[in-house]
């Protein structure tokens, strides 16, 4: 067990995320059918990252359910069938829009899927910054760091409506430029099981890196329970915006149990959940 320990630790994130991520580009690379194929890579990917909590969790306290487990699973499969669906979507608006057709094409298709995925980035991070400011967005939002503990199911906790006006913009840029569908659907595949180690449970790092990627020991810093002290860390996977605009935190004393969610009460079943920001007393 003393051994697993910093393999876990040290090695859990490369290992996993790069391996899914291999494989999310080999579909492309070999001109393989993305259904069922990326779905499955992720789910071996989120599984992983479920497991290896049990195995060397971050916060033992955060183990147990916390009456969202299954509220959690709702989430996750309607998000899920989102970031899945999405090829689909881009595929019927090339068909019936005009994109310009200055994508290049010829570009090999690993620095295609990162120049989609850097373009997509920066919206979400500018949407999610915003979700911050403007109280509509954040009534949409707040469901994510309602949360009273962060684990592989985190990620994918987002009222639909919100899930939609983080991703819109820049994947509709993407679309625009002309990026193929698939191109799309590698990079959402692959940032899927980023999202579940973003969240995790987990005892893991990566070392200096955590200054360019949304890294869990990173993005706790974005649940702390105080509304004001959230105000950092908006990236989804690089953290590059942060540091651009100065919301970038660390300190190595992290956040621990008991430290994120949201002060204001939160319903616990579905509906109400998705009912909430429309019903929310001001």
């Amino acid at each position: 067990m003393k051994i697993l320990t910093p393999l876990i630790r040290w090695g859990s994130y490369p290992l996993i995320f790069g391996v899914c991520t291999g494989m999310q580009l080999a579909i492309l690379w070999l001109h393989l059918p993305y259904w069922p194929l990326a779905p499955i890579i992720a789910a071996l990917g989120l599984t992983a990252v479920a497991l290896l909590e049990r195995l060397q969790p971050y916060e033992t306290l955060w183990l147990n359910d916390h009456h969202d487990t299954n509220v959690d699973i709702l989430h996750a499969l309607t998000s899920l069938t989102l970031i899945f669906t999405s090829i689909e979507i881009a595929t019927v608006i090339l068909k019936f829009m005009p994109v310009s057709a200055i994508w290049p094409t010829d570009w090999p298709i690993g620095v295609q899927v990162l120049t989609a995925g850097f373009i997509i980035d920066f919206g979400l991070w500018f949407m999610h910054w915003l979700s911050h400011k403007n109280d509509l967005l954040w009534r949409l939002h707040a469901l994510h760091h309602s949360a009273e503990r962060l684990y592989w199911l985190n990620g994918e906790r987002r009222h639909p409506l919100s899930a939609v006006v983080l991703a819109a913009p820049g994947i509709s840029v993407v679309v625009l430029l002309g990026a193929p569908p698939e191109i799309i659907g590698c990079w959402l595949s692959i940032i899927t099981v980023h999202l579940a180690f973003q969240h995790a449970n987990l005892d893991y790092s990566v070392g200096s890196f955590r200054r360019l990627l949304g890294v869990a020991e990173v993005h706790r810093w974005h649940h702390k329970r105080e509304y004001e002290d959230a105000q950092v860390n908006f990236g989804e996977f690089w953290m590059i915006w942060d540091h651009v605009f100065g919301t970038y935190r660390y300190q190595k004393n992290g956040v621990r149990a008991g430290e994120v969610g949201m002060k204001e009460s939160m319903p616990i079943t579905y509906l109400a959940q998705i009912k909430w920001p429309f019903f929310r007393r001001v």
